[in-house]
């Protein structure tokens, strides 16, 4: 037997940060709650940064994705960090799901299940196409556009006709290296916000608003977005879970976002089951929820 039950990942800015600020700060409380809510379980738990060279993975049973907020900027140490430890530990969620989901053509999955989405085209790297003709092919006049592996709106931008030479030059070398995804603009963000709505295995559990600051499109925190307390209709809780029914497998979690589409009808906008945030401190019993998930996988 391991030394651990569950190690929370993170990475090593949340490790031991010095005079950490608000931000931070909800990142070790939200932690804090969750390795408190496992502990009352009975479960061993510790907290590491993914890419510790000195830790031993077959220490523990079990890797809880937590706050590993950095895999995408380093994408090949990090899938096969996954092959690596995926065979010396239990993944929560799953190895299989991760693959799935760490890249945002889980959307075209989705779609095929008949769950609405966000209009999506994806760009292959290296495509001979450019965004005027893309643009052109699919009609729409204002877009936005990210790689489809990523977070926090890294590398994402708002396409008009007045900027969309500007963002071609910006993306043209990064397009040979990595795939995109492009989207309509949902009008809607700007509106009324992303709604995101929390699920642990089949039980929905609580929502957050998010909105974009003024003058802006991205509600991520890291962009001057604000997350406000949201209590979800039951038209968009049944949305929602009908989305996760749609995965592969069962998640132990799952972060639905979804928004108005431009026809006024709900659309998932994304699905994440890797390392969402999951705003435990708007209601810490959630995490309970969570822990039972984990010993159910455990045993």
């Amino acid at each position: 037997m391991g030394l651990f039950d569950v190690v929370l990942l993170t990475d090593s800015r949340y490790v031991d940060p010095v005079s950490p600020g608000k931000y931070v700060q909800n990142i070790l409380d939200e932690d804090q709650i969750v390795r408190e809510s496992l502990e009352s379980k009975g479960l061993k738990v510790s907290r590491k940064d993914w890419a510790d060279p000195e830790f031993d993975w077959e220490s523990t049973r079990s890797v809880l994705f937590r706050t590993n907020w950095d895999y995408f900027d380093r994408f090949e140490e990090f899938s096969k960090w996954l092959i690596n430890t995926s065979l010396k530990a239990k993944f929560i969620n799953t190895a299989d799901l991760v693959n799935w989901n760490v890249n945002k053509q889980y959307l075209a999955y989705l779609a095929d299940k008949d769950i609405p989405i966000v209009p999506t085209r994806y760009i292959t790297r290296g495509t001979r196409l450019s965004l005027e003709q893309l643009h052109a092919l699919t009609g729409w006049k204002e877009t936005v556009i990210k790689p489809t592996v990523g977070g926090a709106a890294r590398h994402t931008y708002s396409i008009t006709h007045e900027n969309l030479h500007a963002v071609s030059n910006k993306l043209e070398k990064l397009m040979k290296e990595e795939d995109f995804m492009l989207q309509p603009f949902q009008y809607s963000i700007l509106e009324k916000g992303e709604i995101s709505l929390m699920i642990f295995g089949d039980q929905f559990s609580h929502s957050v608003l998010k909105k974009a600051k003024e003058g802006d499109f991205r509600v991520q925190d890291d962009h001057g977005g604000t997350v406000h307390n949201y209590k979800a209709s039951e038209e968009e809780i049944t949305f929602a879970l009908k989305a996760v029914e749609a995965c592969p497998e069962k998640p132990a979690y799952a972060r639905v976002d979804m928004v108005r589409d431009n026809d006024g009808e709900l659309a998932v906008s994304e699905l994440e089951l890797i390392e969402p945030e999951l705003w435990f401190r708007y209601k810490p019993s959630a995490a309970m929820l969570l822990a039972d998930e984990v010993i159910e996988r455990l045993n």
